[in-house]
């Protein structure tokens, strides 16, 4: 299956970070319908391309998260997976677009959509305007090939915003900078309960009697924050602390943020990470993602991502993040909110269960605590089916992310043998 390999190096040289995937948008249109497929786009970005009488369509996103060099991308080829120098690689979900586009190249029935935006809160698929023609949906946008899903959790968009006043104030200022944290996707990774370093600078500054003068922290509304720096009065120079540097700006005279101690307050004292766990499917249940912090330029933002596989569990959560943040006088909004994909093992799971087992006899059901889009899709198209499964990648949204390739391969002969059994 080397063919899919090339797809997908070509797609890497390509810029597809979210909201910046239009060079890619233009590729996969161009090609499809050099492949022989009917293609339109819809005002979302979403493609929708098909060839003959479709029985199964194959769906991926086609925008990336892009951490360290991204996108500018590195290949790097070594004991059996794809990784890079120095960024994320975007194997999530750049593999299954490369499987998609092999498929519409080898298949005279086949039907394919890739969406846009789904790195940022399911955007394209909450936004689907194409009317599919096939009954079955198979998801491409699974990072464990002996996982067939059939189910994920939902999610929701959560803003909170403040604005705040200076005093002037002299004193020793520092900059401050956490390090050495490994980030991740905060629904896969999040179970680990990984290191905040939003958390864990707000704790140093407050543990260390420090006067915020500014304060910047996380990425990515669904990556686990991994850098963050402040710049801080200190009455004493603080003690060391692991994964914590600072130096001593000299003696300033600076705007200290009236609201300083508020901001921090708020961080150290907010539940970041798992919140519950459902022992029955052996994942996580309930979770939320400070995933970004910032307190600059008179201007106060809090960035928030609960997830939960249980509906009523992620009205609770959403609930009450807006409640302690309301209390510590912040506006807060929320949008893109999507329910959990509810689980179900019949019809078309069961075929594509079967299809997985002939190349990994552990092959099993899964759900898992992370947003697809196979529950929106779905639900926007009348007697649908749906499924996800995917190659082993791991520490996506990271610059460590790396696939490998022979778990490529494997997925590539189970779709290949579901639309061979379809045609």
């Amino acid at each position: 299956m080397n063919e899919v390999i090339e797809h997908f190096k070509k797609i890497t040289q390509i810029p597809h970070c979210s909201f910046e995937s239009e060079q890619l948008r233009e590729f996969l249109v161009e090609t499809a319908k050099g492949y022989g497929a009917e293609v339109s786009v819809d005002s979302a970005g979403n493609i929708h391309a098909f060839k003959g009488n479709p029985k199964v369509c194959l769906q991926s996103h086609y925008d990336m998260v892009c951490m360290g060099d991204a996108p500018k991308i590195e290949l790097v080829e070594k004991d059996g997976y794809l990784g890079t120098k120095n960024s994320s690689l975007g194997a999530d979900n750049g593999i299954g677009v490369a499987i998609m586009l092999e498929a519409l190249q080898k298949f005279a029935n086949v039907e394919c959509l890739f969406t846009d935006n789904e790195e940022v809160g399911l955007l394209g698929a909450n936004a689907l305007e194409h009317k599919l023609k096939a009954k079955k949906l198979l998801n491409l946008d699974h990072e464990y090939d002996q996982d067939v899903s059939i189910g994920c959790a939902g999610g929701v968009d959560i803003s909170v915003l403040g604005e705040y006043e200076t005093t002037q104030k002299e004193g020793e200022v520092y900059e401050v900078e956490v390090y050495g944290f490994k980030g991740g996707h905060s629904g896969v990774d999040i179970v680990k309960n990984p290191t905040s370093s939003i958390k864990t600078l707000a704790a140093f500054i407050a543990q260390n009697n420090g006067e915020l003068v500014e304060f910047s922290g996380g990425e990515r509304m669904n990556s686990i924050p991994k850098y963050a720096k402040a710049k801080v009065i200190f009455p004493q120079p603080p003690k060391d602390a692991d994964h914590v540097k600072f130096q001593s700006l000299g003696k300033q005279s600076v705007q200290v943020p009236l609201k300083g101690q508020n901001f921090l307050t708020a961080i150290n004292t907010f539940a970041h990470g798992l919140r519950s766990f459902n022992l029955e499917l052996g994942i996580a249940r309930t979770s939320v993602n400070l995933a970004i912090a910032k307190l600059e330029n008179g201007k106060i933002e809090f960035k928030l991502f609960p997830r939960s596989n249980d509906a009523n569990a992620l009205h609770a959560i959403l609930f009450e993040t807006l409640e302690f943040f309301k209390f510590f006088g912040y506006e807060v909004s929320h949008k893109n909110f999507y329910l959990p994909w509810e689980e179900d093992t019949a019809g078309f799971p069961s075929e594509v269960l079967n299809a997985m087992r002939v190349y990994n006899p552990n092959a099993q059901y899964h759900a898992f605590h992370a947003g697809v889009e196979c529950g929106v899709i779905g639900g926007k198209q009348e007697g649908m089916e749906c499924c996800s499964i995917g190659p082993n990648i791991y520490n996506p949204h990271s610059v460590d992310e790396r696939c490998e390739i022979a778990s490529v391969e494997r997925i590539t002969r189970v779709v290949f043998d579901l639309l061979e059994q379809n045609q």
